[in-house]
C-alpha cells in the first residue's frame, strides 16, 4: 500500500473547512499522520490550497510548501503533492520541491481541468480526480445510463472506466463503504469502452452546462 495524507486544513466547530497553513499546524498534522498511522515516514502528503474552500484559487503556496518541504529533508515525509491547486500554483510548487501527484475535483461531468490532466501526463505527474462519481451529488445522466445498459454495467462503473481511458496518469480514488461496492468498483478497471461509448461519453459535460 502506498498510502497517501492529506493536510492544511481544519474543521471548525460548525464542521466548516478552516485553513490550517501555519508551520505549527502543519507540523502537528505530520506528527499526527505518523502516530496514528504507526509510521516513521509517510509516503506521500497532499497540501491542500485553501484559498477558497470551493474550488482552486491563486494565492501563493510558497510559505506552507516551504514547511512541507522541510518536513521532507528530515525525513518524515518521502513525497509531496498538491490538492485544490491551480496550473500556477503547480508552477510555483515545483519549483520548492517535487510534485509527485495533483488532486482536484474532475469527473465525467465536471472537467475544468481537462488541459491540466494533460500538462501534468507530459511531465509524468500523476492526477487524482476527487469527486470521480460526482461527490455529494452523484452523476446523474441519461447518456450515461443508457451507455452502461449497453455494456451490461452500473453507471458508476462506466464513469470510473472513463476516467481510466482518459489519461494515463490518473489514479482513482472513489469512496466505498463496503466490500460488495468495493469489488464492483475494481471491476471497472476492466470494463472496455468502445470508441462510440466514449464519444457519447464526452459530451456529458457539454450536455451538464
Amino acid at each position: 500500500l502506498t498510502i497517501v495524507t492529506k493536510i492544511g486544513a481544519r474543521r471548525g466547530a460548525d464542521g466548516s473547512w478552516i485553513p490550517a497553513f501555519s508551520r505549527e499546524e502543519l507540523t502537528e498534522a505530520v506528527h499526527d499522520n505518523l502516530r496514528n498511522l504507526g509510521l516513521d515516514v509517510l509516503d506521500v502528503v497532499n497540501l491542500r490550497i485553501m484559498f477558497d474552500v470551493h474550488g482552486p484559487a491563486e494565492g501563493s503556496i510558497e510559505a506552507p510548501l516551504t514547511v512541507l518541504a522541510d518536513l521532507q529533508r528530515q525525513g518524515l515525509v518521502r513525497h509531496v503533492g498538491l490538492s485544490n491547486a491551480t496550473s500556477k500554483q503547480i508552477t510555483e510548487g515545483r519549483g520548492i520541491t517535487e510534485i509527485v501527484c495533483v488532486q482536484n475535483q474532475y469527473n465525467l461531468a465536471h472537467r475544468a481541468d481537462d488541459a491540466l490532466i494533460d500538462d501534468l501526463a507530459r511531465d509524468g505527474i500523476a492526477y487524482v480526480p476527487f469527486f470521480p462519481l460526482g461527490g455529494f451529488s452523484p452523476l446523474q445522466s441519461s447518456t450515461l445510463s443508457d451507455v452502461a445498459a449497453r455494456l451490461n454495467a452500473t453507471p458508476m462503473q462506466v464513469a470510473l472506466a472513463w476516467l481510466l481511458r482518459r489519461a494515463e496518469n490518473i489514479l482513482l480514488i472513489p469512496g466505498t463503504s463496503s466490500l460488495g461496492h468495493l469489488r464492483e468498483n475494481l471491476a471497472a478497471a476492466g470494463l472496455a469502452l468502445p470508441d462510440e461509448a466514449l464519444e457519447q461519453l464526452d459530451g456529458v459535460a457539454g450536455s451538464a452546462a
